[in-house]
């Protein structure tokens, strides 16, 4: 049985959030569902903004055994929220469910007392004043989604980048990219990335980040931050302005998260040895790329590809929730 996701509008929730969650983990793009996803929501009429009302979604009771609850973005950013649906959170979160919130969805789970002595984000127009409401959470306004047992996202369109983490974690970076590829949008971006706050955000992000990473995915082994500043056609100096100030981390640091999603893949995908492995990623060592590896990833590549790789017998994602204790010895 596939995973449920209920997703959980309120008075005042923006149609395209609601539909996110739906449209990246509900669809059947390869013949593979990854996910049930239903709409669940308070008895009665439910008003969106904008004039569109819903009615004949699920029930919030049979939303709390659902394995992840998403609430979307919405309008009505100070309520009063429907007792029922916070009550929902609460007991699911107390449940081990999976809590998550799109854009303004925070000031939800706010409500919820489900942010209290957490990390959290949400749309930048909208972090003072969800640090003012909630002052028990530490609000970080420039991350496009922050996991710290709750998962919050930015707004908008950084929906599906919280909605393609969930893929990963549950399903691999292989899963997330197929899906990506589908949803013709970016599988890269991380959650460290910057909010882009600035003028016409998605220009500068197409302009520039979505062909270099294009070029790099092709020259990993050999690119070095000079190459990426001559590909980009800037200096290495203003390459570094433009990804402290556009994605908040250096060149580097990207450039090494690239090589640890080409990684992923490869061990996702095929048995070559370790060092081959290190060597297909552009890592200059396998004892550095063990190490970088654990350290964005959380656990060895051989518990990774004992997660995730499809060929192996043994292969469950579930040992990387305790991966010291499932797995024999250190790699």
């Amino acid at each position: 049985m596939v995973p449920r996701v209920a997703v959980l509008p309120t008075q005042g929730s923006t149609l395209f959030e609601t539909g996110i969650p739906g449209e990246v983990l509900g669809v059947d793009w390869d013949g593979e569902r990854l996910y049930d996803v239903r709409v669940h929501a308070p008895t009665g009429p439910l008003a969106f903004d904008g004039g569109v009302t819903m009615t004949g979604a699920g029930s919030l009771a049979e939303a709390a055994d659902a394995d992840t609850l998403i609430v979307p973005g919405t309008s009505n950013r100070h309520g009063p929220y429907d007792p029922a649906l916070l009550t929902t959170l609460r007991d699911a979160f107390e449940a081990g469910r999976r809590i998550v919130s799109i854009c303004t969805g925070a000031f939800v789970l706010g409500a919820a007392g489900l942010l209290d002595g957490r990390s959290a984000t949400t749309h930048w127009r909208h972090c003072a004043e969800l640090r003012r409401t909630y002052p028990r959470t530490l609000v970080i306004p420039d991350r496009l989604y922050v996991d710290d047992l709750v998962v919050t996202g930015a707004g908008c369109s950084a929906g599906i980048d919280v909605c393609l983490h969930l893929v990963k974690t549950d399903h691999g970076m292989s899963a997330a990219n197929r899906l990506a590829r589908n949803l013709v949008v970016s599988s890269h971006r991380p959650g460290g990335q910057t909010q882009f706050a600035g003028p016409d955000p998605l220009a500068v992000e197409a302009a520039w980040l979505e062909d270099l990473h294009a070029w790099v995915r092709d020259q990993v082994c050999a690119v070095t931050v000079e190459d990426l500043a001559s590909a980009a056609h800037v200096s290495r100096r203003t390459l570094t302005r433009r990804f402290d100030r556009e994605l908040g981390t250096s060149p580097a640091r990207w450039l090494n998260d690239v090589r640890i999603r080409r990684a992923q893949e490869v061990l996702e995908t095929t048995t070559l040895p370790i060092d081959i492995v290190s060597a297909r990623s552009g890592f200059s060592s396998p004892s550095s790329f063990r190490a970088a590896f654990r350290r964005v990833v959380g656990v060895s590549p051989f518990q990774y590809r004992q997660a995730w790789n499809r060929t192996s017998p043994t292969s469950d994602h579930r040992a990387l929730l305790h991966p010291l204790s499932s797995t024999p010895g250190v790699r």
